[in-house]
């Protein structure tokens, strides 16, 4: 066994891995299809402010995606018969991915989700805020769920707990809004994908542990874990080029993405460990590393200091009274 094959099978008992969990679900290979719905941000058009979130760009960040002057049926038909080919994928999960896919009148979410409801597909990820999300459109969704029998995961941007990095970066939201937010999603019995960023400026390691147990005190199903990458033409990327800050370094990050991993409920699924951004687009990216060169670092890490995914999950549940 070469290095390589040693580190992939390492790798399922280092930590809850997406493509790991969705073979064994649904015994076949699942691929995430990116769907590009004509939406905005209510912090862009000026319901809550303008200019978007510091670190996003105007084409937000699905930078895979077909365009949106396709319909959101062509676009999955089109990619489908691509991925089909290319990764032998034989099941699929819609993905609405840019920027607020819930941020439309729910009569126009029902018709793009009409589109996508078609042998094969096996599931629909909304990417949304956790401000547009109320119960009638949590309710819409679990009805979907239980009529059509496909599974729906909301993913729900928070990026960190720190409230003032949130003010910061111009989020328009707080962490009351994103704990709201997931106690609807609970009560319709849809499943939660949380997103986080490890490096935000203004956030240290306490930022980033204490977003661990909140996400895992919530029982959240899904986290996407995005290393901070700096988007040519943005707010962040202008004070990144003023020096307003300093990106740490990637040991640091590593160091970072492994304490949030030991503090991580064990039955949480890793969906992602980087983030990914073309170069081109981009002012900082990932150290001058691809995502899976790191990931490989990541994992050999763990490996080596015998580190696992929820080592240190031991903190719910009445810990003061473990004494007795």
């Amino acid at each position: 066994m070469n290095c390589k094959e040693f580190l992939v099978n390492k790798m399922n008992k280092i930590y809850n891995e997406y493509s790991v969990y969705l073979k064994q679900k649904y015994g076949c290979k699942v691929y995430k299809l990116p769907v590009n719905l004509p939406v905005t941000c209510p912090n862009r058009d000026g319901n809550l402010s303008f200019g978007g979130c510091s670190f996003c760009g105007e084409i937000g960040t699905g930078f895979e995606m077909l365009d949106n002057s396709y319909t959101v049926q062509e676009q999955l038909i089109k990619n489908m018969t691509y991925i089909k080919k290319k990764y032998n994928a034989e099941k699929f999960i819609a993905y609405f991915q840019n920027f607020t896919n819930t941020y439309m009148p729910l009569l126009q979410l029902k018709m793009c989700i009409d589109q996508v409801i078609m042998t094969d597909v096996v599931g629909i990820a909304i990417s949304t805020r956790p401000d547009c999300i109320n119960d009638h459109y949590a309710q819409y969704l679990s009805d979907i769920k239980e009529q059509k029998g496909i599974d729906i995961t909301v993913e729900l941007g928070l990026q960190t707990c720190n409230y003032k990095t949130l003010s910061k970066i111009n989020r328009g939201h707080g962490l009351a809004e994103y704990i709201d937010a997931v106690m609807i999603l609970k009560k319709y019995n849809l499943e939660i994908c949380t997103h986080v960023i490890l490096n935000l400026p203004n956030d240290d390691l306490e930022d980033i542990e204490e977003t661990a147990r909140i996400v895992s005190a919530l029982k959240i199903d899904y986290v996407k874990i995005h290393s901070l990458y700096i988007l040519k033409n943005t707010i962040m990327g202008s004070q990144y080029i003023n020096h307003d800050f300093e990106m740490i370094s990637k040991l640091e990050y590593l160091n970072r993405l492994k304490s949030f991993v030991l503090l991580l409920s064990p039955d949480i699924v890793i969906q992602r460990l980087f983030g990914r951004a073309p170069e081109k687009d981009t002012l900082f990216s990932n150290w001058g590393s691809s995502w899976w060169k790191l990931r490989d670092e990541f994992i050999e890490m763990m490996i080596n200091e015998n580190l696992y995914q929820g080592k240190l999950f031991n903190y719910l549940n009445g810990k003061a009274l473990n004494k007795f």
